[in-house]
């Protein structure tokens, strides 16, 4: 999606949860101050180069929904990208799959994303006005190749093609760069591993607007946008609450 296009939704969403902009930019200067000079060469090509032309999954770190089973698909030629959202890339690696492409913000476990970029997944970093301090401590760790994201108008270094958690915006980057398909897999907006009220609260409010934005871009784009359950089916986003059950 065009960031004139987005722009209003996120305007939106600032609204509702009280961010800042201001704290935004900071986290977006900092994030490129922090990238090396390779990662701050743009961004989208670098994707694309990842995942256009191929289904790409993107997987979710919803509970219990573990890696997703790729050998359940049929043969593709090309195969298929994996694109761990956040967390996620913990549970792709433990089944062996080192994902194309990784997008986060950080607030998951940060580690086994470092070991994915050892060992060749390009890494998203998105800046947003409250992981300052987790840009900080982790973008100069990364010893493979980084890309970074933010929440406003694109610059040379630093996509926004839309999108709020990992999830969706996941899923709006290999759609603007270029992927054939996108399959979502580990999605669920009607649950949380949290413990603390407030903050599954929260938490449950931002997956309310992912499951809006996916909706969105599944309505206006060209690309298909495919729920796949557990039980193996592949179904057009929005025919069944996206779920691991």
């Amino acid at each position: 999606m065009r960031y004139p296009e987005w722009a209003p939704r996120y305007e939106a969403i600032r609204r509702e949860f009280g961010y800042p902009f201001e704290r935004e930019i900071a986290a977006a200067r900092r994030l490129e101050e922090l990238l090396r000079p390779s990662d701050r060469r743009e961004p989208l090509p670098r994707v694309a180069a990842r995942v256009a032309g191929r289904d790409a999954i993107v997987v979710g770190n919803a509970p219990a929904a573990g890696p997703p089973p790729i050998w359940r698909l049929p043969p593709t030629t090309p195969p298929p990208a994996v694109v761990a959202a956040d967390g996620a890339a913990a549970s792709c690696l433990g089944a062996g799959l080192v994902p194309d492409l990784i997008v986060t913000d950080l607030d998951g476990p940060v580690p086994p994303e470092l070991t994915a970029s050892e060992r060749g997944s390009l890494v998203v970093v998105h800046a947003h006005g409250d992981n300052l301090p987790a840009l900080e401590r982790w973008v100069p760790s990364f010893p493979g190749e980084l890309a970074g994201s933010w929440a406003g108008e694109p610059r040379p270094a630093l996509l926004d093609a839309g999108g709020f958690t990992d999830g969706d915006r996941a899923a709006y980057l290999v759609e603007e760069a270029g992927a054939r398909r996108i399959l979502l897999w580990g999605f669920d907006f009607e649950r949380v591993d949290d413990p603390e009220t407030t903050r599954a609260r929260t938490k449950l409010a931002k997956l309310a607007w992912a499951r809006r934005l996916l909706g969105e871009l599944a309505g206006v784009s060209t690309v298909p946008i495919l729920t796949w359950e557990r039980s193996g089916r592949l179904l057009p986003y929005g025919s069944s609450a996206p779920s691991t059950r």
